[in-house]
């Protein structure tokens, strides 16, 4: 009697889980793109839904412990406009930014020429103690002198304002702008990103502002819906999507969030700490001196190696295997060209007429590039062919398509 019992209650529980075999969901299905949001020219629409449906969730091979990578610039890319500038403004225009320590501006850049510092010393060193907020505001001289070296890598007089020329791994102007932060808390950097986004984003398309005694300083950002969308169908469709933006980390974090992605989903220009508050230096990558290398040019695709793929630091600076790079990258200028080239399946180009990426985009190598028109003010189409065979790259070298090979003219 017990023993048939025992084999009732077996059969039953078996009969159960069959049942809930059969009413358990089937994976999960790729997300395409929204019908609902306009943009888009209608082949681009296409290959990413196609490309959302083949590499994305529930496709053959998806492997959810190993998702596809999509990676993307931020400014010009997914945001008309640039955060890393209207954080600037906002900070000289709020009195955000701090006096060095010692009125020693070489502690902010060791690449600030004798005529900067010079400029700098004299317009902002009676404004504050060491440590103190210089107030910007109210001093329009040091607010032109800090902003014509960031702008224009030159003093307001006109004289240069580097040692360093722009290199593949770094720009000094946006390194600056990161060193500048030092002192603040991150938390307290992201309160001046939030604050500095509001603004913008609230402002009418075409709004200027006045930072110093220089007018007409564009005063507006937007996010591209479309690329809202975009974010969130790779996501949808189980992609890993990170931002890699050459704006500070803690500043790209705050736009980041608005399109659905994680502070530890971005990459940006990092400092260092000094305790609790960030610090003048920038975090390394792939074994260069120090403060040569942020997420620029050929840096993105350091941090990328680094950050997401984890690649030893003698590999960081090269182009990855294919099983150690994004499936899908997006980009706006001629400094987002090594990372995009580096996408395997797709590329995505928005098209501000930069001429490397424009090239590479125009050569089509492997017919796996994109070319998108801006979603608000786009350019009207180039008149001349872009000059691909002349054109040099940050080391003076020949821009070359993924193969390594020169292009024609396009």
């Amino acid at each position: 009697m017990l023993r048939s019992l025992a084999l009732a209650t077996l059969a039953l529980a078996t009969l159960a889980l069959l049942a809930f075999a059969c009413r358990a969901p089937a994976p999960r299905a790729a997300r395409a793109l929204s019908p609902n949001v306009p943009g888009w020219l209608a082949e681009n629409r296409a290959r990413l839904d196609a490309l959302l449906a083949a590499r994305g969730r529930g496709s053959d091979g998806y492997d959810p412990a190993h998702p596809p990578v999509a990676t993307f610039d931020w400014d010009n890319t997914v945001m008309r406009n640039d955060i890393g500038d209207a954080t600037m403004e906002w900070m000289l225009l709020h009195d955000a930014i701090l006096q060095p320590p010692g009125r020693d501006w070489r502690t902010t850049s060791g690449a600030l020429t004798d005529a900067a510092l010079a400029a700098l010393h004299a317009a902002c060193d009676g404004a504050a103690e060491p440590g103190a907020p210089l107030p910007t505001s109210r001093a329009p001289a040091c607010a032109d002198e800090i902003f014509a070296i960031y702008i224009d890598g030159k003093t307001k007089a006109g004289a240069a304002a580097w040692t360093r020329a722009i290199t593949s791994t770094t720009n000094e102007a946006p390194a600056w702008l990161a060193r500048l932060l030092a002192g603040h808390t991150p938390d307290e950097v992201r309160a001046i990103a939030r604050a500095a986004y509001a603004a913008d984003s609230t402002a009418p398309i075409g709004a200027t502002r006045t930072i110093g005694t220089r007018q007409g300083v564009s005063a507006w950002v937007r996010i591209y819906e479309p690329m809202r969308d975009l974010i969130g169908a790779l996501q949808g469709s189980g992609f890993d999507v990170w931002i890699v933006s050459a704006s500070p980390q803690h500043v790209t974090e705050i736009v980041a969030a608005e399109v659905g992605i994680a502070a530890d989903h971005v990459i940006g220009v990092r400092t260092t700490r000094a305790g609790d508050r960030l610090g003048y230096d920038l975090e390394p990558c792939g074994g260069a001196p120090p403060n040569s290398v942020i997420t620029y040019d050929h840096g993105k695709r350091c941090f990328i190696n680094r950050v997401i793929f984890g690649l030893p630091e003698a590999e960081q600076l090269r182009r990855a295997d294919a099983r150690h790079r994004p499936t899908f990258s997006a980009g706006d200028a001629d400094t987002d060209v090594a990372f995009v080239q580096d996408a395997t399946d797709l590329k995505l180009v928005i098209d501000r007429h930069h001429v490397a990426l424009m090239c590479n985009a125009l050569s089509n190598f492997e017919h796996r590039w994109l070319v998108q028109p801006m979603f608000i003010e786009p350019f009207a189409p180039r008149a001349e062919p872009y000059p691909c065979s002349t054109t040099l790259d940050a080391a003076g070298a020949p821009i070359v398509d993924e193969a390594g090979a020169r292009m024609r003219d396009r």
